[in-house]
This record gives structure tokens, sequence and C-alpha cells, in this order.
């Protein structure tokens, strides 16, 4: 969740407050037109609000990664599926059949931009369990896919990504291709950037909330 949209909601929930008080408390001259006018702003103020307010308290954010659990499922509460909606726009499916992470920072809080170099690394046997399979995804600031030379806008189990000595995997999340790690390379633009990470038929350390997504750090300048 973006600091602007923190600052948008806190803005709308002023002037709906605002709106409130003045409606009860002000001595001029009512009419239904502004009354039906008011109600239906402070309405859709209130319940932007709630949505934005309930989607931090239900979000789970460990390594700069944001998630939900519970997400999907049929039956839950209309402010459970706005504070999804809010989180995760798009269609979304029940946590047995894909679990979803995003982030906009790196491990540190940093915001991730193409001026620098990151590496994420999964230690050896700690890539996302799945019974299916699992992808890691670049976009734009914009949430759009970032053209690049070589036509990749993920990486996952199935895009051949070479392990290290020891059986750990690290991908390389940067601008330009990686000297010698090309196979484990995701192209980034040069401005700012969202990842997306997928997981579906999510196994059981997932499902119960137990495996941790590593963060995103910035790579180490030799």
């Amino acid at each position: 969740m973006s600091r602007a949209l923190s600052y948008f909601a806190a803005f709308i929930g002023a002037l709906c407050a605002y709106f409130i008080i003045h409606l009860f408390f002000s001595t001029h001259v009512r009419t239904m037109r502004n009354d039906v006018i008011q109600g239906f702003l402070i309405g859709f103020g209130l319940a932007f609000v709630t949505a934005q307010a309930y989607a931090r308290i239900k979000a789970v954010k460990i390594n700069g990664w944001i998630t939900m659990l519970g997400l999907g499922k049929p039956g839950n509460g209309m402010f459970l599926r706005a504070a999804h909606a809010q989180l995760f726009p798009g269609p979304v499916n029940v946590p047995e059949e894909a679990m979803y992470w995003w982030t906009n920072a790196d491990g540190a809080g940093g915001a991730l931009s193409g001026r620098h170099d990151y590496v994420m690394h999964f230690p050896a046997g700690q890539l996302p369990p799945n019974d299916a399979f699992w992808s890691l995804t670049m976009g734009t600031a914009r949430n759009c896919f970032v053209p690049n030379p070589i036509k990749r806008y993920s990486v996952s189990d199935r895009s051949g990504l070479l392990p290290s000595a020891d059986g750990s995997i690290d991908i390389f999340i940067q601008n330009a291709a990686p000297t010698g790690h090309e196979s484990n390379w995701l192209p980034a633009p040069s401005g700012n950037f969202i990842l997306w990470l997928r997981a579906y038929q999510p196994g059981e350390a997932i499902l119960d909330g137990e495996y941790t997504v590593p963060p995103v750090v910035k790579a180490k300048i030799p």
C-alpha cells in the first residue's frame, strides 16, 4: 500500500468527518437535494476509508512482502472482500488454488528501483512449496509488464533457473543483464517497479502461514 494512498484515505476520512459535523451542528438551511448529495459522498468516503483500514488490519507483511490469508474464500464478508480488492485488484482464487504476495520495497524498506541491483536468495530447498508451479513477475510502478531485450517478464520453476553449488537459487533483479547470471535475470525498468510472487496449488507450509518469502536485497557492490 503506497504512502500516497494512505494520505488520500486520511484526507477522505477527515473530509467525511467535516461533512458529518457540519451536517449536525450547522445552522444553515438544509434542502433534500443537498442532504442526498452529502449522504452519498459521506457513504462512499466512509466505505473507502473502512476498506483501507480493514486491509491494513488483515494484511500480513514480512520481509517487505504483503499477502492476505483467506483470499477469495466463498462466504467472506463484505468488509473482507473489500479489503482483498484494495490489496489484490483483479480476479483471485481460493488459497488452495493459489497464494499471492507483492512488494514495491526491498527488505530494508526502500522503494524498488531500476537504479539499483537486487538479489532474491532462496536457500536450498526453500523455493515456494507447491504442487503445480510458482512464478515471480516483474511490473512497472503502474503494474504493467516491463519491455526488455530478452522478452522475459517473469521467472519460475519452469524458466531454467540455475542453482548455486550449495543448491540455493539467486534471482538477479536489475535493469542491466548480470554478467554470468543471465539465466537467473529478471529484467527491471529504469524506474520504480513492483514484484508479484504466486504459488499455484501451494504446499501446507504456505497455507499454514509458516513459509516466509525471502526479502529482495540490494546487491553488494564488489
